[in-house]
This record gives structure tokens, C-alpha cells and sequence, in this order.
């Protein structure tokens, strides 16, 4: 199995933790940013699939996992991309490929408009496309800021933050018409991410609130580098594949099926892999 390895970088906002695969030869190092909440561990099953092709590098944004707080109080995307660049910047990284999921995805597009020079291709896998509407709704409700108290309280709304993500999308809509239909995380993972998001219950919703108020439509043509957009089929963000793809003439999308299988995690990897070497997808 592909070993993870932890450790810190430190840049002017503090010290960075990030997860890492080991060294290989073939290929660009793949810069990977996780969705909201939590960190990159969400990432670790996808880093052990690439891993043994490709050197992965995922940090904890800033204000998630173990990364400091942000050093500006109401970040948005650019501020995320521009920080992500600084951390590859201390790690002594020059060039990479681009993977980013959800909130990831839009702080990747960022960095590659910010510096295509460095950035040979990039995976967008899930980028939210909401209406003015749907943004407005998910600033107002899906992100509340949290403080720790004395009665804890946070601990129990972590867990169902956390868990009603699993049934329901948006999941402060706990009615039929936005179930999800799809089995719920395990209680190990469900565990596992609750205690990152309590990590940083004071800032996990910077990133979010960021990512809902991205001008994503404005910004997606900007970028000049080969892309990829997909998402899982069990995604609610499959819904913006179309629509990102049309913003961005020449990219390539893919709805992948059934990717928690592992016939479907290895389709996923096998895909990312053919894209990442040649900009083309698996035929078939």
C-alpha cells in the first residue's frame, strides 16, 4: 500500500500541514486541494490510488485540518489560490498538475489563472455552478460560523453538520425532496471527519463561504490550461459538469460511475492518469 506522509511548511500565515506520496519519476508532481470541511485527508484514499504513478502533494487549506487560521479575515478564492501557491513556493515545487474537489476545485481554477506558466494539466472534480439564488441561500445557511462553549455544543452540531451531508444535499434541507438516495458514510469516516472539522470549528467556514461567493462563471474561460471536469455520479455537483464545460471550450468531462466500488475507484484513477499524461480520456 502507498504510504502517506505528514509534516509542516511554514509560510508568513503560519504553518501548513499537508499529506504527501512518496517520490517517483514519472510524471509532474499532482497538487491536490480538498473540498470543504475537513482537510486532505478526504483526499487519502484517491492519493493511495495515484500514488503509485504519480507523486501527490495535498495541503490543509488554511483554516482546516491542522493548517493555520488564515491571516485575513474574510479570505476569498484568490486570497486560497495565492496562499496554495506560497505553500508550493516554500515546499520548493516549481511545476505541478492541478486536482481540486468542491471548494478544491475552485481554488485550483484560481491558481491557474494566477500562474499558468507553472501548471501543465488540471482536474476539476465537482465545481459547484449555483445560481445567484442558490448562492445567496447557501451563504445565508450552509456555513454558520461556530464558537466552542461550555455545553460543548459544538461537538454535537460538528457531527450532524457532518452526517446530514451524507443524506441530504444542500443538508440543511432535511425533507424528502433533497435526500440524496445513496448510503451514508461509515460511522469510522463519519468520526474521522468530525474531528477534523472540530480542528478548526473557528474558521472551517471561511473556505465555504469563499467557494459559494467564487464569480465562477466570470472567471472559468480565463483559464489556459488542458482541463478536466467531472464528478462522481453520486455527486450533487454532477448537475455543473455540463454547464463548466461549455465555459471552457476544449475541455474534456467525464461523469464517473460508481467510484466507491473499487472497479469504479480504479475506472476513476485509470482515467485521471490517461488525462494527466496525454489531455485525453480512456476510450469506452
Amino acid at each position: 500500500m502507498v504510504q502517506i506522509e505528514r509534516g509542516f511548511v511554514t509560510i508568513r500565515d503560519g504553518q501548513v500541514h499537508f499529506r504527501r506520496t512518496g517520490p517517483r519519476q514519472d510524471g509532474r508532481i499532482m497538487w491536490m486541494v480538498h473540498a470543504s470541511p475537513a482537510s486532505s485527508l478526504n483526499l487519502v484514499p484517491l492519493m493511495r490510488a495515484l500514488g503509485d504513478h504519480r507523486s501527490c502533494v495535498a495541503p490543509d487549506t488554511l483554516g482546516n485540518g491542522d493548517s493555520a487560521p488564515p491571516s485575513v479575515p474574510a479570505p476569498d478564492i484568490a486570497w486560497y489560490a495565492e496562499s496554495s501557491l506560497r505553500v508550493m513556493d516554500a515546499m520548493g515545487i516549481p511545476q505541478a498538475d492541478l486536482y481540486g474537489s468542491h471548494t478544491g476545485a475552485h481554488i485550483v481554477m484560481e491558481m491557474a489563472i494566477q500562474q499558468p506558466h507553472r501548471f501543465g494539466r488540471m482536474v476539476l472534480d465537482g465545481i459547484g455552478m449555483f445560481t445567484p439564488a442558490e448562492k445567496a441561500d447557501m451563504l445565508a445557511n450552509y456555513a454558520p460560523a461556530v464558537e466552542p462553549d461550555f455545553f460543548g455544543t459544538q461537538l454535537h452540531w460538528a457531527w450532524h453538520f457532518v452526517r446530514d451531508q451524507g443524506w441530504f444535499f444542500p443538508y440543511f434541507k432535511r425533507d424528502t425532496a433533497h435526500l440524496r438516495g445513496i448510503d451514508p458514510p461509515s460511522t469510522e469516516a463519519l468520526h474521522d471527519v468530525t474531528v477534523e472539522v472540530l480542528k478548526s470549528i473557528r474558521t472551517y467556514h471561511l473556505a465555504y463561504r469563499a467557494a459559494f461567493a467564487h464569480p465562477d462563471r466570470e472567471r472559468l474561460p480565463l483559464v489556459r490550461i488542458p482541463t478536466l471536469i467531472m464528478a462522481d455520479d453520486t455527486d450533487p455537483l454532477r448537475i455543473g459538469v455540463s454547464e463548466a464545460a461549455r465555459l471552457l471550450p476544449g475541455c474534456r468531462s467525464a461523469i464517473v460511475k460508481d467510484s466507491a466500488s473499487p472497479r469504479g475507484q480504479a475506472d476513476k484513477t485509470a482515467m485521471l492518469l490517461k488525462f494527466l499524461s496525454s489531455g485525453e480520456l480512456p476510450q469506452g
